[in-house]
């Protein structure tokens, strides 16, 4: 029965290792532009007023509200005519093509642009307003305050809440599949079809699945560590430098 995982002919190992290719691609391109679109937005909507911030309860609660496989779905079967649509407002005659990658890439970055985009402006509002004081008072320039100062402890602050949504959105390419992407699941529902061994071929996934999860919470666990003993060698530096300083005679 495993030789059924086997490469080649006679197994269906290579279409599931190609499918798993897929599904990595899907995820971590998503995950880019909704890590990218998020960040954006936290930036832009920090002060809880203005036009900025109207724009963006309107763009959280659609698609906070609203499934990323039926964003997919509208996206490859009407995204083509959207994007004539918005060309036409110009006067311009455009026709694109939207491919399943296209459409559950594109469904995964707009879905969950909006969740990380909350998860990034409450770790900012989060910090000490104290430290945007003192960048001011020491006339510290905004872009070196938010590159040094702001920036490393946001990212150290939200690293679980962005390690959760990553695996999120790796199990969400399961959903993504229905519109045509063939990826893991997919491969595995057509291996399980031809050769009636859905329980083997789904195991295989699951322990796919399973695996990727745990290499990233690892991997996401040894960033921490070394970010925590980082941050205590710099405070024991301090703390060394300011007992020679008093000392001195």
């Amino acid at each position: 029965m495993f030789g059924l995982l086997s490469w080649g002919d006679t197994g269906y190992g290579d279409e599931l290792f190609f499918g798993a290719l897929v599904t990595i691609k899907v995820a971590v391109l998503g995950y880019v532009i909704a890590l990218s679109l998020g960040t954006t937005i936290a930036l832009v909507t920090l002060n809880p007023h203005g036009w900025a911030w109207r724009c963006w309860r309107v763009y959280a609660s659609v698609f906070m509200g609203v499934p990323a496989l039926l964003v997919a779905f509208l996206l490859y079967y009407g995204g083509s005519e959207i994007i004539a649509s918005l060309f036409g407002l110009i006067g311009m005659k455009v026709r694109v093509d939207v491919t399943p990658i296209a459409a559950g890439v594109t469904a995964l970055g707009l879905v969950y642009s909006a969740y990380l985009a909350e998860l990034i402006r409450s770790t900012i509002r989060s910090l000490p307003q104290g430290q945007f004081e003192a960048s001011a008072m020491l006339l510290i320039p905004r872009r070196k305050m938010w590159a040094h100062i702001v920036f490393p402890q946001s990212i150290r602050l939200a690293l679980p809440g962005l390690s959760n949504m990553w695996i999120v959105v790796l199990k969400d390419t399961a959903l993504i599949s229905l519109v045509g992407i063939k990826e893991v699941i997919a491969q595995a529902k057509l291996a399980a079809g031809n050769t009636k061994e859905p329980f083997l071929f789904y195991c295989a996934v699951s322990l796919f699945f399973l695996a990727f999860s745990l290499l990233t919470v690892w991997l996401i666990a040894r960033l921490a560590n070394r970010k925590e003993r980082a941050r205590a060698r710099l405070k024991s530096a301090a703390t060394t430098g300011l007992l020679h300083r008093t000392r001195r005679p």
